[in-house]
């Protein structure tokens, strides 16, 4: 008689959790989403028109990232999403000036109704010669005014050509979010 067969190891159970990833059409969602993934830059990626959604597989944690797109339309469904999410992560083109008020004002409005979710705003396309500093994004989005209840980062980051500062900057965000996501 055969000895039994031993029975496959049963792969360790993966934590899962959600990122949700907003910001104003424009910022750089999807090339930021797309760089975390693949750790390649794209040339001309197209505007979200509903959401896109990826998954990482990273030190024990399946991490969701949901990006749901950012036109005036969907902005209304922002909220929605909030239940389900970890960590928030709030992009912001650092050159679109005219636009900052209305950033700060969409961030500030989700942000009362989750007082205590973490927050990663990331000062998108540093790459630009004319970009707001993080420092400058700062005070223009009024951060200072929401850390109290809550851990909050502001990264600056770009995400639009191959180079190491790129490279380094979309890591850096990649490294925080699995250091949130793994606390209990």
């Amino acid at each position: 008689r055969p000895p039994p067969t031993p029975h496959p190891p049963v792969p360790p159970q993966l934590d899962w959790r959600q990122v949700l990833v907003l910001g104003l059409d424009g910022a750089g969602k999807s090339s930021v989403l797309h760089y975390i993934c693949s750790q390649t830059a794209r040339e001309r990626i197209a505007p979200t028109r509903g959401f896109n959604s990826a998954q990482l597989y990273v030190e024990g944690l399946e991490m969701d990232l949901l990006e749901v797109g950012g036109s005036q339309n969907l902005r209304a469904y922002w909220p929605h999403y909030l239940s389900q999410a970890h960590v928030l992560v709030f992009v912001v083109d650092s050159v679109d000036r005219s636009r900052l008020l209305m950033a700060r004002q969409e961030l500030h409005a989700l942000l009362a109704a989750e007082p205590h979710l973490p927050l990663v705003v990331l000062a998108n396309k540093q790459d630009k010669s004319d970009a707001l500093s993080a420092a400058e994004l700062r005070e223009e989005l009024a951060l200072h005014t929401l850390c109290e209840q809550r851990e909050l980062f502001l990264l600056p980051t770009s995400a639009t050509w191959a180079s190491l500062s790129t490279a380094t900057s979309v890591l850096r965000v990649k490294s925080l979010l699995v250091t949130l996501l793994s606390q209990p």
